[in-house]
């Protein structure tokens, strides 16, 4: 699945930097941020009023995280070529076919040409370009090797996303077939097996207990049946409510996660490459350490990882060397450390992260073909399980009448 970046439209009132009186629109993920962004431009907000769409109104395609890697790799290209950073900024938002970044894109052009740096424009829609994106395009701006930085981020957005999908298809395919084989045993339970229960109660003869039980079973789901939906639906809430809003609940999510059999181990050595991909790319940009342990912390993809790169961050700071901060944590491998300390001590720690990034990113690859290969005869087995424990239930008072026939 493509990650997308979801906006809403707000309607804005207020005062710029000369005092006078303005209005206009704003695309933001809520109106917290919204507001910041405006401030960020110099607006003081009077009013801010989400924008009602019309039922009727065409869907715009949100912009995702391939998108801007696209942008990225067309960037760099342009301004390898010589074209100028406006022209070239022209150049590919009229060429793209989603109107949500064409806009976005000619949004940034505008701020280019009022003089703004690239930094600074791209500071202004935190929704697309995160810290991390920032912080590589200014080291690229003040080096002046702005087309390589963009070229480095482009890689670096595409090698990402690609782990994301494959962990994300790994993940959701064992748990859309078991959401479906408990809606395929609702239906039997709620309409197949009165059925049989008439049938047999014309019989007049005892049933086996495992017949009798899957008859419990089904009188209980069709008087409670809201009751399992009501449930359900309030499970999903909750969890979406206090992913959203609560730290704590985000933090026992994920050390839960990572302690799931193979799972877990994937969602570790995800983390890890992805903490190696990001560093090695700040590194060779330039960015100092510490600057870049604060963005790689954003970047793993997991809180646990991530309050471990800020404690990181915090002993880095005082002079203490990477990678006895990284032995603190005790989340990352014996050799992840050592190849850090080689790249230490030789100046060429980009250059060790990249090779332990390519190392565990091909060891996930692997990992996640072998869950997929697992995966599918437990799926089978759970809903031979399911399914067939049903048929059979409701087929041995028939079996048990024949032999007595017989």
């Amino acid at each position: 699945m493509t990650e997308q970046i979801d906006q809403l439209s707000f309607n804005w009132e207020g005062k710029d930097k000369t005092g006078k009186r303005t209005k206009g629109e704003i695309a933001a993920k809520n109106e917290a941020i919204a507001r910041t962004e405006l401030r960020r431009q110099g607006i003081k907000v009077i009013s801010l009023k989400a924008k009602s769409k019309s039922l009727f109104s065409p869907r715009t395609r949100p912009i995702t995280a391939a998108d801007i890697a696209v942008f990225s790799r067309q960037l760099a290209t342009m301004l390898g070529a010589g074209v100028p950073l406006v022209q070239s900024f022209d150049i590919v938002a009229r060429g793209h076919e989603n109107p949500s970044m064409q806009n976005m894109l000619l949004d940034v052009k505008a701020d280019i040409e009022a003089g703004s740096t690239l930094t600074e424009a791209l500071g202004k829609k935190p929704l697309y370009f995160d810290e991390l994106f920032c912080n590589l395009v200014r080291a690229g701006e003040h080096a002046g090797i702005l087309e390589t930085l963009l070229d480095k981020i482009a890689t670096y957005k595409e090698k990402t996303e690609s782990m994301k999908k494959k962990i994300k298809k790994a993940l959701t395919y064992p748990i859309a077939v078991l959401v479906v084989a408990f809606i395929v045993t609702v239906i039997l339970l709620v309409f197949v097996v009165p059925v049989f229960e008439d049938l047999f109660k014309s019989f007049g003869a005892d049933l086996p207990a495992f017949t009798r039980m899957v008859i419990n079973m089904s009188e209980w789901m069709q008087e409670w049946w809201w009751v399992v939906i009501g449930v359900i639906v309030a499970a999903v809430y909750a969890f979406i409510y206090f992913k959203k809003r609560s730290r704590e609940f985000n933090h026992l999510l994920d050390r839960t996660l990572l302690k799931i059999p193979v799972v877990g181990m994937i969602l570790n050595k995800s983390a890890v490459a992805r903490f190696a991909r990001t560093l090695s790319t700040m590194s060779a940009a330039g960015v100092p350490l510490v600057d870049a342990l604060e963005s790689v912390a954003g970047a793993c993809g997991n809180i646990i990882y991530a309050d471990a790169v800020l404690k990181m961050r915090e002993e880095v700071a005082t002079g203490q060397r990477l990678q006895f901060a990284m032995q603190q944590t005790t989340l990352f491998p014996h050799m992840v450390q050592q190849m850090v300390a080689i790249g230490e001590e030789s100046g060429s720690i980009d250059s060790m992260l990249a090779k332990v990034a390519d190392f565990y990113e091909e060891d996930v690859d692997n990992l996640i073909d072998n869950l997929s290969s697992l995966m599918e005869p437990l799926i089978m087995v759970v809903l031979g399980i399911l399914v067939g424990g049903l048929i059979i239930a409701m087929y041995l008072p028939i079996f048990k009448m024949g032999a007595a026939v017989g």
